[in-house]
């Protein structure tokens, strides 16, 4: 992310922790990709895909508790425009996520 936006400072367990997510997830996504490739059954490549999917969403969540955690916290404690814009961004994040 950029800085203006923020991101995961000073947190190196939650970095390691999403990375470490990352790569399962990138597995899982390569695993699918080796499942096409060979034409397995369909149901068995959608039960994959739901998987991965359900794996993403646990990470967006896992994202967005950090940025409300320490972003909007820090945005909150400074009140004004920041405020405003990071309880925008939190809620416009919210609304993609749900929409997914």
């Amino acid at each position: 992310m950029s800085e203006q936006h923020g991101h995961l400072e000073g947190n190196d367990a939650a970095v390691q922790a999403h990375l470490k997510r990352l790569r399962r997830i990138e597995g899982q996504v390569r695993g699918i990709q080796r499942m096409v490739e060979e034409e397995k059954y369909c149901i068995d490549v959608l039960t994959q895909v739901s998987a991965a999917t359900k794996a993403l969403q646990a990470l967006a969540l896992s994202l967005l508790d950090d940025h409300m955690a320490h972003c909007l916290v820090d945005a909150a404690r400074k009140g004004g425009e920041e405020q405003e814009l990071k309880l925008k961004e939190a809620s416009e994040a919210i609304a993609r996520l749900v929409k997914s």
